[in-house]
């Protein structure tokens, strides 16, 4: 049985809290306006004067450059009227980007410094699409910078609790334009920046295989070519005293052209094998394989021939991975595979090795994947710890031309 409740008696103020005062608590005090809120109607509030600005200014600029195009300062004074919208553009993007939180990309500068030669560079600027779209931004927003700018002026003295609600949709369609006018063409820009990335590796890489093609030609072939003309010339002096000198010095020469001959097939199988411009990848990469430590089995499938420049790419790309499989994958078998599927050359190359291979890993990978990124490729590792190991590299495939 439980103990009967004790009856209920006046209370002496020691009973439990009973929680019933916090449903009538008040809520703390906290500020009408939120930092977001006032960063929009300090932006709403700023669209005037830089309204105002843009527009005297993208006025100017048209009005002048286009009363004058028949003039020889004309076209000069328009070209420079765009150049300067960039800087316009530039400013009210970092403004978005401060007050309204939007983040839009910057554009691809124009290469004017590299133009070729004054009527290139300024037809150039002339063609500018990022100039030309900032004027147009300016050219509309005096109106709406009036019309924002009274709104919230007003509403800061009679509307005030619903100009948080006001100020969130102006700001929305400023976003809205930001966007629009002064954000760069999505894949017009990120081509260009491609381009000129890839330009920068493709140069790179040039300058760096000259080093080496420079470097193996001094330390090898012309190391003993100094050599065996020295050799000759001693012979030279010694063959009317030491006939028997002479021979043999003529003899050790002449192990030396066959050395030098030897390091001179090396160097030009490094630049581009005769095998690959006689008989195609399938016989190149054969004769890679044969010299690789692990046994290879190679399999290409092609039903033409590629560009010279994708099928040079190819076999230096499988050449340097069945390289890096003799030192350092410890494999017992590997594999390539070459194949065509609709507009791209396919190379999958196989190991049972232990693994591990990255593509900042020291053993050239990175290379081979800016190489391949330059030309439109794809480069992609599967190495987990233990092995197997896949690479599979992608190439745009073109015709290669009579």
């Amino acid at each position: 049985m439980t103990a009967p409740r004790p009856a209920a008696g006046p209370s002496d103020g020691t009973d439990e809290h009973d929680g019933s005062d916090d449903l009538h608590r008040l809520p703390p005090p906290r500020p009408a306006y939120d930092a977001h809120t006032w960063k929009e109607i300090a932006y709403l509030l700023l669209n005037l004067p830089v309204a105002v600005f843009g527009f005297t200014y993208a006025l100017t600029v048209v009005v002048t450059g286009g009363a004058l195009t028949f003039t020889v300062i004309g076209l000069p004074l328009l070209a420079l009227g765009l150049l300067g919208a960039r800087q316009l553009g530039k400013l009210e993007r970092a403004r978005a980007r401060k007050l309204l939180g939007v983040r839009v990309a910057e554009p691809s500068p124009l290469p004017i410094a590299k133009g070729g030669g004054a009527v290139q560079r300024l037809w150039m600027a002339l063609k500018d699409p990022v100039g030309w779209r900032t004027l147009l931004y300016d050219a509309i927003r005096l109106p709406w910078g009036i019309l924002t700018f009274c709104t919230v002026l007003t509403s800061l003295f009679v509307l005030w609790p619903v100009l948080p609600y006001l100020a969130r949709v102006m700001a929305n369609l400023d976003r809205a334009m930001v966007r629009g006018l002064l954000s760069p063409s999505d894949e017009l820009e990120r081509r260009i920046a491609e381009l000129e990335s890839d330009r920068g590796i493709v140069v790179d890489t040039a300058a760096a295989d000259l080093r080496r093609i420079e470097r193996d030609l001094h330390d090898g072939a012309q190391a003993r070519l100094v050599n065996l003309a020295m050799g000759l010339g001693l012979a030279k002096e010694k063959l009317l005293e030491d006939p028997d000198t002479a021979a043999a010095m003529v003899e050790e020469a002449h192990g030396e052209v066959k050395l030098a001959l030897q390091e001179l097939r090396d160097l030009a199988r490094g630049i581009h094998p005769a095998v690959l411009t006689d008989r195609g990848l399938d016989a190149a990469l054969s004769a890679v394989a044969s010299r690789c430590t692990v046994p290879v089995k190679v399999t290409v499938d092609l039903p033409a021939r590629p560009a010279e420049a994708i099928e040079g790419i190819a076999y230096f790309t499988v050449s340097e991975l069945l390289q890096n499989i003799s030192k350092h994958s410890g494999a017992r078998t590997a594999a390539v595979d070459v194949w065509r599927t609709a507009d791209r050359l396919i190379l999958q190359v196989r190991d049972d090795g232990r693994g591990g291979a990255r593509l900042d890993g020291g053993s050239g990978m990175r290379g081979l994947a800016d190489r391949l990124g330059a030309v439109d490729g794809l480069f992609v590792v599967d190495s987990p710890a233990g092995g197997p190991t896949v690479v599979t590299a992608e190439l745009p495939w073109r015709d290669r031309t009579a």
